[in-house]
């Protein structure tokens, strides 16, 4: 199992679809727009079917896979050294379903097609290599390499403002990198290597330790993204083609999470108890306030941007409440997040390639026009909402049972989040879907077409078997997530 280089494949294959992309010419001339789009869907769809591989060929109960281990920079310790264990490989598969599916969306894009399809390629390699390393150095590189992808995804095929919203996403998450590059400095030097697995091993004295963490916790929080980091997130995703915003919704929120796992509490526990009281308090401001604005916006692009700082504050409530069933809902609620988010900007997606527009006011009655179309958006803005039978019933049911268990006040405040949730986006389906439609450009759009059924299908499959059967997923991640805890009686009375 652990011979083979499956997950270097996995990682590599997209920069061999980005070569064959440079060999095509350059503009955007009928065949090359047709070949490019083909090269990069059918490479993504290779990936995706090597991460069932993975899959198939994983032991829940053995600990780290698929190991690879080659020395990189052997006089400072460094190694280019992969694996996956349950947490991992939940997210890989997630990064591995969501490109092809944002490349069927990418096909909207007009210009730049083949540079386009090329940038694609490049985030998947980095989004792979970022859930699979196993060492900090490398983890860093990939980690940070989504950036330049996804700033050229924004700034050259993004709207009206895309220069300002590329930059403000770069120079946010840049900034909070380079303390956790300092981070890392200092880790090697005190340990001696960068090996993840060895450093959860290694005691780091108190005070050194607490420096570490918020040095980690300033570049996590961005990507998260957690209030009051989350500014650049709003207008990254209006201005972001589709295929962008269902990859930064769909995977790249989730480094934030999966740093705070795989390193915050895996490796900096005690840390973590000391400043758990700090993260709570800023989950529950982020899943109120921007719930609360949320409510308040007029762009359907940013009503759902919003939602996801506030779906994120409930993952960061559950993995800082100080138990395995809050990690294990914000495990869930991550995934879910992951299907329904990228599912509700391929919604946004679908009317706004027909009218050009994201304004709610400019539509009503799509229902009659489109019922495809509105059955679809229905079952993801139920999903959104946690209504049971869905996704996301289990993850913020496993988060609010942790966070009564350590407070009841604070599950009163996270409740009254949901409340909100539920307001702003039934208010979102309602003005949208429902009543009349009046406007002629709304009356004359057509319903899914077949590409668009497809982007659809695989998401709305997993959101609802995921909702009645979450062991599916919680039976892979689980037995990794036993050995994370944030105080040594976090799994006393708790059965996972």
């Amino acid at each position: 199992m652990t011979s083979f280089p499956l997950l270097s494949l996995m990682i590599f294959l997209p920069l061999v679809g980005l070569g064959l992309l440079a060999l095509l010419p350059s503009g955007d001339s009928a065949g090359t727009v047709r070949k490019a789009r083909g090269i990069t869907l059918a490479t993504s769809l290779v990936v995706f079917g090597l991460s069932l591989c993975l899959w198939s060929g994983f032991d829940p109960a053995a600990g780290v896979q698929w190991i690879e281990h080659k020395p990189w920079l052997p006089t400072y310790g460094l190694a280019y050294h992969l694996g996956v264990d349950g947490i991992s490989l939940c997210f890989v598969m997630l990064s591995a379903l969501l490109m092809p599916i944002a490349v069927l969306s990418g096909f909207a894009v007009k210009v730049r097609v083949r540079s386009f399809m090329a940038a694609l390629l490049l985030l998947e390699t980095m989004m792979i290599g970022a859930f699979a390393a196993l060492d900090l150095v490398l983890f860093y590189v990939f980690f940070e390499g989504v950036l330049i992808p996804m700033f050229l995804i924004i700034g050259v095929w993004g709207g009206d403002e895309r220069l300002y919203a590329a930059m403000k996403f770069f120079l946010y998450t840049f900034l909070g990198s380079v303390l956790m590059l300092v981070a890392i400095f200092v880790m090697i030097h005190l340990s001696g290597t960068s090996d993840m697995i060895a450093l959860k091993a290694y005691g780091f004295p108190k005070e050194i330790a607490l420096g570490l963490w918020i040095a980690f916790f300033a570049s996590f929080a961005v990507k998260t993204p957690m209030w009051p980091f989350h500014t650049w997130l709003p207008y990254a995703h209006v201005e972001a083609p589709t295929a962008g915003s269902v990859i930064l919704a769909g995977v790249l929120l989730k480094m934030g999470g999966y740093g705070f796992i795989r390193i915050c509490l895996a490796i900096l526990p005690e840390a973590s108890v000391t400043f758990a009281p700090l993260v709570v308090g800023l989950s529950l401001v982020a899943i109120l306030y921007t719930s609360l604005v949320a409510l308040a916006q007029t762009d359907m692009k940013k009503l759902i941007a919003y939602s996801s700082v506030a779906h994120m504050g409930y993952v960061t409530l559950g993995l800082f409440s100080g138990s395995a069933l809050g990690v294990d809902g914000a495990m869930m609620v991550m995934l879910s997040h992951g299907f329904v988010a990228a599912a509700l900007f391929l919604v946004v997606g679908v009317v706004y390639e027909r009218l050009h527009t994201r304004q709610i006011d400019h539509f009503g009655g799509v229902a009659t026009v489109m019922p495809r179309y509105a059955t679809i958006a229905m079952i993801f803005t139920l999903a959104a909402i946690g209504l049971p039978g869905t996704s996301g019933f289990v993850g913020e049911f496993l988060t609010m049972q942790a966070a009564w268990l350590a407070s009841g006040p604070v599950a009163a405040i996270a409740a009254l989040g949901l409340i909100l949730g539920a307001a702003y986006m039934l208010w979102l389906y309602r003005r949208v879907f429902f009543g009349v439609a009046e406007k002629e450009d709304v009356k004359a759009m057509p319903d899914l077409t077949r590409r668009e059924s497809l982007m659809f299908a695989p998401l709305l499959l997993l959101v609802i078997a995921i909702g009645l059967a979450p062991a599916l997923v919680q039976h892979i991640y689980r037995p990794s997530l036993l050995v994370l805890t944030l105080a040594p009686s976090a799994h006393q009375g708790e059965t996972l």
